[in-house]
């Protein structure tokens, strides 16, 4: 079904009859029995006129056999074996009585046919080859002691129409066997798919509330350090920092929204365009306000929206990284587009300082990530001469080529 879209394809299509799915085979096929029980005593009492004087007249045993044949496909979901061998007894038994032919060998098919499908081939091959071995000594061989008295032996022809009457059920089953296989597969595998697409949701969800959050915080610890270092010496200095912490936290409160409405709305186009690096002018701001002198060097053409917001979170990671484990105050942003690529390089001297801000150390993770997803790489590590690079290669398919 691959290619086809899942809303055009009817569900029974996709799922399968609702009488083979788990939670109808938990039901009594009350309906179906009623309606199998009624066809095989009106066929049979049809039968037993057109045959009358050949065969032995329906009395109580044949009605009592017949009503076993037909009430037993009552269990064909729970106990699909023993439905099949049952149905077969019933069947051979009103065979050996002398009864006429009729619809009681329908239990046996549909018995043995529930068998098949249930994955009990074997079993249900068993039965069906019972039921013709019985046929064969019944009408060959034991009707000289059986009833109707002065029956006569059965043309071997008839044997063939049997046989073929098994082989016929059996080879039916067998199909409906395999394409329900096929449904279940294709059920485990659209069920592996969504999984699959909820992870790589979640991952997502994840790595952006790591981004803003982890870059908000460490600006706003900086700035409360700044605060409280200045408060009584400098107030107006330490009002700054307040502010800047009052309007980082407000950013960050309204991407953490924005990041938390795809979780409410899965979906649903965002209400706000997603950051990229059209927005690395606020960067550049708000490293400034936790005491981060940024150098911006080359501009990035327009990009498709998932590499543009990777480009961005790049750097911001970066940048942040800088802010809380660098002694360095002074980074630079390289931006290089060519080859179908774009290079993102950010760099600081250092030296390290070993200080955390409360950050959970995945945010080298999360950038190899988002890079990987992109088709890119990302390498980061301590630079020659001293200090940290993060260098970033994706992709660079331009906004108007996105796909």
């Amino acid at each position: 079904m691959a290619g086809v879209d899942e809303q055009r394809v009817p569900h029974w299509w996709r799922s399968g009859p609702s009488w083979w799915r788990h939670e109808e085979r938990e039901r009594w096929p009350w309906r179906s029995t009623v309606l199998v029980t009624a066809f095989v005593f009106v066929g049979s009492h049809f039968a037993a006129e057109e045959q009358a004087g050949e065969r032995a007249d329906l009395d109580v045993l044949a009605r009592v056999l017949l009503l076993l044949a037909g009430l037993v496909l009552l269990w064909r979901h729970r106990h699909p074996v023993a439905v099949a061998f049952g149905t077969d007894a019933a069947a051979l038994v009103y065979l050996g009585a002398g009864y006429p032919y009729g619809p009681v060998f329908l239990t046996v098919a549909i018995g043995c046919f529930g068998a098949v499908v249930a994955g009990h081939r074997w079993a249900a091959w068993a039965a069906m080859g019972t039921l013709w071995a019985g046929h064969v000594l019944v009408a060959h061989w034991l009707y000289q002691w059986l009833p109707p008295a002065g029956d006569s032996a059965a043309p071997w022809g008839q044997e063939g129409v049997v046989a073929a009457w098994v082989v016929a059920v059996a080879a039916l089953a067998e199909l409906v066997r395999t394409r329900r296989e096929q449904w279940a597969r294709e059920r485990a595998e659209r069920a592996q798919a969504a999984r699959r697409r909820a992870d790589e949701e979640r991952l997502r969800i994840a790595q952006e509330l790591h981004d803003v959050l982890a870059h908000s915080i460490s600006v706003i610890n900086v700035q409360a350090g700044v605060g409280l270092a200045l408060l009584d010496s400098d107030p107006e200095q330490a009002r700054t920092a307040l502010t800047t912490i009052k309007a980082q936290s407000k950013e960050a409160l309204g991407e953490v929204r924005q990041v938390l409405d795809t979780l409410r709305a899965p979906g649903d186009a965002p209400r706000t365009p997603a950051p990229g690096l059209d927005r690395l002018p606020e960067l550049v701001d708000q490293a400034a306000g936790a005491g981060l002198t940024v150098e911006v060097h080359g501009a990035a053409p327009p990009l498709a929206p998932g590499t543009d917001l990777a480009a961005f979170r790049i750097v911001q990671e970066a940048l942040t990284n800088v802010v809380r484990h660098s002694g360095s105050r002074h980074a630079r942003v390289h931006l290089d587009h060519g080859g179908g690529t774009l290079r993102i390089r950010v760099d600081d001297d250092g030296p390290a300082t070993g200080a955390d801000a409360g950050g959970s150390g995945n945010g080298l993770a999360g950038m190899r990530e988002r890079a990987a997803a992109l088709g890119g790489t990302i390498e980061a590590g301590p630079r020659t001469g001293g200090g940290f690079r993060v260098l970033a290669v994706l992709p660079g398919t331009p906004k108007g080529n996105a796909r």
